[in-house]
């Protein structure tokens, strides 16, 4: 049986994230249902080598290796800190330099966080519109959450808990093309 290939892009540009928090409770969720395999990028790590590059031939190899795991994912999960009421600079940056047709039709989970809920039409407003120019297939439920629902850089909250549950169920008919196995629904639910 073949592996899904997922590429989480965690804008954190620092750890603990809870926006990293977040990312690795959904691929947990993930992980209970599909044969997954998972790049994880996190700015934080790749951000000093993106700042003042211009084009992506001066980006250096380990950039270019995520830039092209991006490019040939079966399934993208990418979240982001809200900022200034949208995403981060240098998340959009990264996403600069991905061609602009390699995303056609790829399915893609959105997901943020933020200081309230406020912020939370970042999703529609702000990451939908991005990934909408690339042409890929926005998955109809995304996942935002507030600073009240973590614990310790932990998912606490229930109501996040079961808003992950249907992001990633309503996630499978998406995938379910894709030569991979998918779980029962009953294996969505928290394990903690």
């Amino acid at each position: 049986m073949s592996k899904l290939k997922v590429v989480a892009v965690s804008a954190n540009t620092q750890r603990p994230s809870r926006t990293l928090a977040l990312v690795e409770e959904i691929l947990v969720r993930l992980g209970a249902v599909l044969p997954i395999e998972v790049t994880l990028i996190e700015l934080g790590q790749i951000g000093p080598k993106l700042a003042g590059t211009v084009t992506r031939s001066e980006l250096p190899q380990d950039v270019q290796d995520d830039l092209n795991a991006i490019e040939t994912a079966d399934f993208l999960l990418v979240a982001t800190p809200v900022y200034r009421a949208s995403y981060t600079g240098l998340f959009k940056h990264l996403f600069d330099f991905v061609h602009h047709e390699a995303l056609i039709d790829v399915p893609v989970l959105l997901a943020a966080t933020g200081g309230s809920d406020r912020h939370a039409l970042i999703i529609d407003h702000q990451l939908r519109p991005l990934f909408s120019f690339f042409q890929a297939l926005t998955l109809p439920v995304g996942v935002y959450a507030s600073e009240a629902d973590f614990t310790n850089y932990q998912v606490s909250s229930t109501e996040l808990s079961e808003r992950i549950s249907l992001a990633v169920n309503r996630a499978r008919p998406y995938l379910s093309h894709r030569d991979v196995k998918v779980a029962d629904s009953a294996n969505l639910t928290a394990t903690s």
